[in-house]
């Protein structure tokens, strides 16, 4: 038997034991959050509710008591988005530890991304017209492999997306330059060829 194999151990963890994520200090999104996000919720149920209530005044839609009932639930739909909409703003959070980023969002289904420094390979941060106008900035991480970007912190101001941006990629460098000065060294006949030759 190998020492590998004699050294092998899979003992059982405690789950009691383990370290809670929600220890870490988790920091709200930006106060511009709330009025942007209903703001972008909104223009749906506003159109809707709009063509709704004119349609039988203008002549598009005949069934008065239908549009009536069509209105209501909108207005009802929109009661509950504004609910949930200021609910999700409060419960929204972030913050940075020594080797992840944490991101927490959602009400009524509730979504926690703890990611990796190690497994982040590009950051970048963006911004819509809607969210520039309430200086607002989203912050995207990508891992290897994804075309699509592995987790979005959305809600932070300018200033932090870019420090936080910054710091991302610095931790991404340490990480990349200790690995290549952990990496054993290549055989020079591997780079050169034989030295034979």
């Amino acid at each position: 038997m190998t020492e590998n194999t004699l050294n092998f151990s899979n003992d059982p963890v405690d789950p009691a034991g383990l370290p809670d994520f929600y220890e870490a200090t988790l920091y709200p999104v930006d106060d511009h959050w709330l009025p942007y996000a209903l703001i972008s919720r909104l223009w749906f149920f506003l159109a809707a509710l709009l063509v709704v209530t004119l349609g039988p005044a203008t002549g598009w839609i005949d069934y008065a008591m239908w549009t009536f009932w069509v209105a209501l639930g909108l207005v009802g739909l929109l009661i509950w988005t504004t609910v949930v909409t200021w609910m999700d703003a409060r419960f929204r959070g972030w913050a940075l530890r020594e080797h992840d980023l944490i991101y927490r969002a959602g009400v009524v289904w509730r979504r926690t991304v703890i990611l990796p420094f190690a497994r982040i390979q590009h950051v970048e941060t963006t911004s819509g017209p809607l969210e520039r106008l309430f200086g607002l900035t989203r912050l995207k991480c990508f891992t290897a492999g994804g075309m699509s970007a592995d987790l979005s912190v959305l809600g932070l101001d300018q200033e932090t997306a870019e420090q936080v941006r910054e710091y991302l990629l610095e931790q991404i460098r340490d990480d990349e330059a200790d690995t290549d000065g952990n990496r054993p060294a290549t055989p020079a006949a591997t780079l050169d060829g034989d030295p034979s030759e």
